[in-house]
């Protein structure tokens, strides 16, 4: 399915809002450098807090900064499952 211009214009706002505070990884709690690209492990993505997949909205109060290897180990599970107390993954 091809995205619209809409949605790409969307996709592209909410990144730019991330990336001017920089936050750390909200999956794992290190920080991510906003500097590497695509196809880094490391690299920042968008995460869907509650995925699209699970009836997740795609508003800005659903997403959150993630590195692209805890995002993709979280796939579209509830991310209150997934980080443990010590904060990694499981």
């Amino acid at each position: 399915m091809a995205r619209s211009a809409r949605s790409d214009a969307l996709r592209k706002r909410h990144r730019a809002r991330f990336a001017k505070t920089k936050p750390a990884c909200h999956l794992c709690g290190r920080p991510i450098d906003y500097d590497l690209r695509w196809p880094d492990p490391m690299c920042f993505v968008v995460d869907h807090i509650v995925a699209i997949a699970n009836g997740g909205s795609d508003d800005f109060a659903n997403k959150a900064a993630s590195h692209a290897t805890c995002n993709a180990a979280k796939k579209d599970k509830q991310y209150e499952s997934l980080v443990k107390r010590s904060g990694t993954l499981e």
